[in-house]
């Protein structure tokens, strides 16, 4: 025991009574060149070994989405214990620094089968509730601590200006103050810091907060033509005002991360630009955690990609990024950056000023005193508090864009006694088709992918007690022919996809989802539940058709949030985050131009009815 204490009062690093910057001045300096570029590695879990994690001193590890312990329906439990099994081998280097392990929670911790699947942001930024975004980090921290995962790349805070773009569903708005708005999740992952806490200080509250990490610095929402990892061509004063005002709002709440973007800024790309990543955001606005690079992120800054490794390397260091996400060959990056140190190509202060960072984060998250998973949360995952809000923030975020054909005669909300009704599309009856990209695996899955309520399960639940349902995704003429059928609910959208992937210069609702809706509005009084990452191509005739239109956005695991609004449980509440274009080619539009003869939508922005058939919509600049 008093070996213990000796070994505590001597290694200030060790004792948890020493302030943060105490520690990481007394650690600083006992760590080998080698031991401090260790530190700046993340690598993917499936290139880890024991040994490498030990003899390298390896700093951070990531999952990618779906990268789990098993091949399938991976259980917070078996994260767990994967996790901890690898912060063992850490905590065996010669300095015993712990492990930072990262994930994309970014709408729970979708990696992981039976946690709970938040709606994606575009759904939170039609909400407008920064308390509801709050309370969703917090869900979202204790699920992932659970799984023994410190850290979330999360939120995404991109302001998008082009729904083409095929990341529009990672952001909340096209309008910068809603952003800003809902920078209230950083709080919720990360907790409060409290009164008197150093301004612009990273910030985590203790074991069942986790790290959070601000993305993708700066300016990725308005590249031009959406175009993902593109160019965005914009004045200082543009870019500063509208993409990095979120920003200021995350550094101010303690965030600990930030990551900077794929684009480029005005030709420039922002994993190399060291004016925006150390001039501005490290020395103007203060920031104190760690710059992490996003996956891969180094390889593209040479072309073709990767072919001048060692010298993107020098660049992105020197820019200012302290962790590099390799995640696969970290020899050629630990090797090629000791050997750009060695020859004076990135200063020796550089690499301390990264590794200062990413100590601070760990000693501020409390890692060295609680490396492991607390197991008690392991039954909070996907627990009934968390789908319960989960299905709140589905009921808020809906956005009601039709009701009925004519004044005075609504077609919401629907009887629940009717005795028949028909249920259709591709959407229906499909989970994953609900949750969309970064659940499962990183594009998405079809099918029932995790544990939650589809649809159609949330209509049976309220019609099926006294009527009939019949299901078909594409229903045939016979059952169109049916005279009985009071109503149908046909729900159609995208399929899942994430990034490049996503990127969509149409933007129609794919498997023929016009069609579905045709055929069936023809025929039967009909509500229409979309199922998008972002507004899609409507086209006004087949508005005029259509009784009702939802606006769904990605809902997430608790399909049962629709039925609850468009039956009457509760109102709609929802606002559109960003504008309803008619025509593709009238993209991108903005609000906020002073054109008003440019700014011609199907919706505005701020546009959503109630059950009351009050309009409520926001007012432009």
């Amino acid at each position: 025991m008093g070996d213990a204490v000796g070994v505590a009062i001597d290694c200030v690093y060790k004792n948890t009574n020493e302030a943060v910057e105490a520690r990481v001045n007394d650690l600083l300096p006992r760590m080998t060149l080698a031991e401090k570029i260790g530190q700046m590695t993340q690598i993917e879990r499936r290139v880890a070994t024991p040994e490498v994690i030990t003899n390298l001193s390896i700093g951070s590890m990531l999952s990618a989405c779906g990268s789990g312990p098993t091949k399938d329906a991976s259980s917070s439990r078996d994260w767990a214990i994967m996790v901890d099994d690898f912060q063992k081998s850490a905590l065996k280097s010669r300095l015993g620094i712990p492990l930072l392990y990262g994930i994309d929670a970014v709408h729970g911790n979708g990696s992981v089968y039976g946690a709970t699947v938040f709606p994606h942001n575009v759904g939170l930024g039609a909400a407008r509730d920064a308390d509801l975004a709050q309370r969703i980090g917090i869900a979202t921290a204790i699920e992932v601590r659970a799984s023994g995962i410190h850290c979330t790349f999360a939120p995404c805070v991109a302001v998008c200006k082009d729904p083409r773009w095929g990341r529009c569903y990672e952001s909340y708005s096209e309008d910068a103050e809603i952003v800003r708005q809902m920078t209230s999740i950083v709080t919720g992952l990360q907790g409060q810091p409290p009164h008197g806490y150093p301004t612009h200080y990273p910030f985590v509250a203790g074991r069942h907060s986790v790290i959070g990490c601000a993305k993708h610095f700066v300016g990725e929402g308005g590249t031009k033509e959406g175009k993902n990892e593109g160019n965005t061509e914009i004045t200082d004063s543009e870019l500063e005002r509208v993409h990095m005002a979120p920003y200021l709002d995350c550094i101010s709440k303690g965030v600990c991360m930030i990551m900077p973007s794929y684009s480029s800024w005005n030709g420039c790309k922002l994993h190399a630009h060291r004016d925006l990543l150390t001039n501005v955001l490290k020395h103007k606005l203060g920031f104190k955690g760690i710059v992490i690079s996003d996956w891969k992120g180094l390889d593209r800054l040479s072309e073709p990609r990767g072919t001048n490794y060692r010298k993107s390397i020098e660049v992105a260091i020197n820019a200012g990024i302290d962790m590099v996400m390799v995640p696969y060959e970290y020899q050629e990056f630990m090797e090629n950056l000791l050997s750009l140190v060695e020859s004076g190509e990135i200063a020796m202060s550089r690499i301390d000023d990264a590794v200062e960072r990413i100590l601070r984060v760990k000693f501020v998250a409390g890692l060295f005193e609680f490396p492991y998973t607390d197991t008690s949360l392991l039954l909070q995952v996907g627990c009934e508090r968390h789908r319960e809000l989960a299905r709140e923030a589905v009921r808020k975020s809906l956005v009601l864009l039709k009701n009925g054909k004519g004044p005075n005669k609504p077609f919401l909300p629907l009887d629940r006694k009717a005795k028949k009704i028909l249920v259709a599309g591709t959407h229906a009856h499909n989970l994953g088709f609900q949750c969309g990209g970064w659940t499962g695996k990183w594009q998405g899955l079809s099918g029932k992918i995790t544990q939650g309520t589809t649809i159609l399960e949330g209509i049976k639940e309220v019609v099926g007690q006294n009527g009939e349902v019949i299901f078909e995704e594409v229903p045939t003429t016979e059952t169109l022919s049916q005279e009985d059928i009071s109503y149908a609910i046909v729900a159609v959208g995208e399929q899942p996809y994430a990034e490049t992937f996503g990127d969509n210069s149409e933007l129609e609702i794919p498997f023929n989802g016009a069609d579905i809706i045709n055929s069936v509005a023809e025929k039967i009084p009909t509500l229409v539940i979309l199922i998008s990452g972002r507004p899609l191509v409507l086209e006004e005739w087949l508005l005029e058709k259509i009784d009702g239109l939802v606006a769904a956005w990605l809902p997430g695991s608790e399909g049962n949030g629709i039925v609850d609004l468009v039956f009457g449980d509760y109102d709609f509440h929802g606002k559109l985050p960003m504008t309803w274009f008619k025509k593709v080619h009238q993209l991108p539009m903005d609000f906020a131009a002073n054109d008003n003869n440019a700014y011609d939508p199907l919706f505005p922005i701020g546009f959503g009815l109630n059950l009351c058939k009050s309009i409520l919509v926001t007012e432009r600049d």
